[in-house]
Parts: structure tokens; C-alpha cells; sequence
């Protein structure tokens, strides 16, 4: 019998209570939020926001900070669940900032993460999430069941780091490859590649099962269709909604209206223009025009100058950014990998342990 069974036969054999979230935590105010154009990529202090990033910058500003404590962090638009015991500040709008009332913090963080059910919807959802039915064993209990899963969730904090430090060595490396002297001609993008406009399909025309992805105005298909126009090992970028974004498919596929795609010429190697149109990110996102969906103009892509070394030197480029690439993002093999089944892992045993006998029923 393992400590935390003969702890549960001993403190609480016949179940535990359920108790609603907003009964067993309360709502802490910021004194102050972050801007995002104030947000930096330094700083004394890290800002923390509803974001799927668990930090989303810094900030130097001491005024911002709340008090030390454990906190639970939750997106009221996003429904992301964040656990905080640092120093921080509030990034924008739209966080719940929670601490515990009568039972460990850490417990009820991962007790929230469990019970709560996402919507998936851009709404506010804390009405719907502070009901949210916690269990509620002895403080034992709860210490024991935190023990054992953050025995998992610190692996996978570790492995994350490390996954981390891989993309800013790969981004160090990708940049040093990619700056070249004025020994290398420049042509804009319109010079050696044919830039051609992906065309319209209806959703009602896709299904889940098709043969080719659909790329429309974000890097998830957003569908699949029985025809492509695109064929394997193209490059192309969003234009509409995540506009900016690079993308490269291994595979035919179909590039919807709002998506460019590049056909280069015989002196462009395609894997290395995604590589360096991925290097340029920062001033391409700056000519998105921001509006209610922010929009790449295709003057814009035309205009953007490419080195152009020798087709060696390209392919020497590509296959040593290839060799990071894989580390760091293939779903098949490297890091993510192994988080994604750590996460798994941590999941399964969390919603196991936190399976409890209502003593009310």
C-alpha cells in the first residue's frame, strides 16, 4: 500500500467533501497592469498575462509587483491555467489572479487543472470556472497527492527549459548563417520567385479526412480537401489573420486566398528562403497592417530582399538549421516529443489522483 492510499484509508475513508473554486479562494487586485507595448524582452520583473507562454516579458517597474505569494493564474478569456510563487506583474487585461483559502495552493492549482472544463469559446468564462467542484481531502492528503505530481510536472519544467535554451541557440545560429556581407547579391522576392495567391475553398468543402491540408489564415489546416495546387517542399506565408507567419510543407497541399506561396527559381533553394523569411519575422510583422484582421500586403512580400549565396552554401545553411528544426519542433522526434508524453503522464496520474469518493453521495 503506497503512502498516499494509507493516508486516504486513515484521514478519509469514506470520501471527501466537493467544494465550489470560489469558496475555496479569493480574487487579488493588481495594483497595477503592464501595458503590452510596455512589455519588454528584459527586466527586472517578469509579467505574467493570460497567454499560452508562462511568461509574456518584462518590466523594470517595482510599483507593479504584487506581494510574494502562491498564486493561481487564470486566463478569463483563454482558460489557461497558470501556478505563480515569484515576484511578478500583471500583464493586460483579463487574468484572475487567485490564492488559496484553506488548503494548499499548490494542491488546489492542480485540483483546478483537473475539474475544470474548458469551453474553447472567446468569452469570459471565471462565472462558469469559479464553480468548478474541488475535492477537498485532508491537508495530508493534498501535500501527498503534490508531492507525486510534481514529481512529473518538474521533469516536464525541466524539459521545457531545456527545449527553450535549443530554440535561442537555434535562432542564434540561424541569424549567424543568414548575415551575410555585401560579397553576396541581394534580389527582392518578386525577382526570383513566382509569388502566386492561394485560391478560395468554402469550409463546406473540407473534411477531417481529406487528402491535402488546407492553409488559410493560420499554420492548423483549416481542413482537408481532395486537390492540391501546392506541391511538396513549398514555402509560404499568411496573409490574413496570423498574417506574417512562414510556412513550409513537406507534402502537397492546398493554399487557400488568403496564403502566398513561392515557386523559386532554379537559384533559390525553398528550404532556405523559409529559413530566411523566418530570420526576417521581426520586420515583416512590422508591415502588417493592424486592423480588425490584420493584413500582409502582397507588395509587401514582393519587395523583401533575399541573399542569394551560392546553391552549396544554401543547402550547407539548410542542413544545419534542418538538424535544430528537428529538435526542436518535429512532433515525430527531439524534445517536444518527450514533453508532449511526460505531459500525457502527468495528466493520466493527476486526474487518477484527484479521482476521490464524494462523501456526500
Amino acid at each position: 500500500m503506497s503512502k498516499l492510499e494509507q493516508l486516504i484509508e486513515e484521514l478519509c475513508p469514506n470520501g471527501v467533501e466537493y467544494i465550489a473554486l470560489e469558496n475555496l479562494c479569493k480574487t487579488n487586485i493588481s495594483p497595477k497592469k503592464i501595458p503590452s507595448n510596455d512589455v519588454k524582452d528584459t527586466g527586472k520583473y517578469p509579467v505574467i498575462d493570460q497567454g499560452a507562454n508562462f511568461i509574456s516579458g518584462f518590466t523594470d517597474n517595482e510599483q507593479a509587483l504584487l506581494g510574494l505569494n502562491k498564486y493561481i493564474i487564470f486566463g478569463d478569456h483563454t482558460e489557461i491555467i497558470k501556478y505563480v510563487d515569484f515576484d511578478f506583474a500583471q500583464g493586460a487585461d483579463g487574468i484572475k489572479i487567485l490564492t488559496a483559502m484553506n488548503c494548499d495552493c499548490r494542491y488546489l492549482y492542480h485540483a483546478f487543472s483537473c475539474k475544470y472544463t474548458k469551453k474553447g469559446k472567446y468569452t469570459r468564462h471565471w462565472s462558469n470556472a469559479k464553480k468548478t467542484l474541488i475535492p477537498l481531502p485532508p491537508l495530508q492528503v493534498q501535500r501527498e497527492v503534490v508531492r507525486i505530481l510534481d514529481t512529473f510536472s518538474e521533469y516536464t519544467t525541466e524539459l521545457t527549459e531545456e527545449l527553450t535554451m535549443r530554440k535561442k541557440q537555434y535562432e542564434y545560429y540561424r541569424d549567424s548563417l543568414l548575415s551575410f556581407g555585401d560579397e553576396v547579391e541581394c534580389k527582392t522576392l518578386e525577382e526570383i520567385s513566382k509569388i502566386s495567391r492561394g485560391i478560395r475553398v468554402v469550409k463546406k468543402e473540407l473534411s477531417i479526412n481529406g487528402k491535402y491540408a488546407v492553409y488559410q489564415n493560420s499554420m492548423v489546416p483549416l481542413g482537408y480537401y481532395d486537390k492540391s495546387n501546392c506541391k511538396a517542399n513549398t514555402t509560404f506565408i499568411i496573409s490574413a489573420g496570423a498574417a506574417g507567419k512562414i510556412g513550409y510543407s513537406y507534402e502537397d497541399f492546398w493554399a487557400a486566398d488568403d496564403c502566398f506561396y513561392f515557386d523559386s527559381s532554379k537559384n533559390l533553394n525553398n528550404r532556405y528562403l523559409y529559413f530566411y523569411l523566418n530570420s526576417q519575422n521581426e520586420y515583416i510583422y512590422s508591415r502588417v497592417r493592424k486592423a480588425s484582421i490584420p493584413r500582409l500586403s502582397r507588395t509587401v512580400v514582393e519587395k523583401i530582399k533575399i541573399p542569394l549565396p551560392t546553391l552549396e552554401e544554401q543547402k550547407r545553411i539548410v542542413d544545419i538549421l534542418d538538424r535544430f528544426d528537428t529538435l526542436c519542433n518535429d512532433i515525430s522526434k527531439g524534445l517536444p516529443t518527450e514533453i508532449e508524453a511526460r505531459q500525457k503522464q502527468y495528466e493520466y496520474y493527476r486526474d487518477k489522483l484527484l479521482t476521490f469518493k464524494n462523501i456526500n453521495d
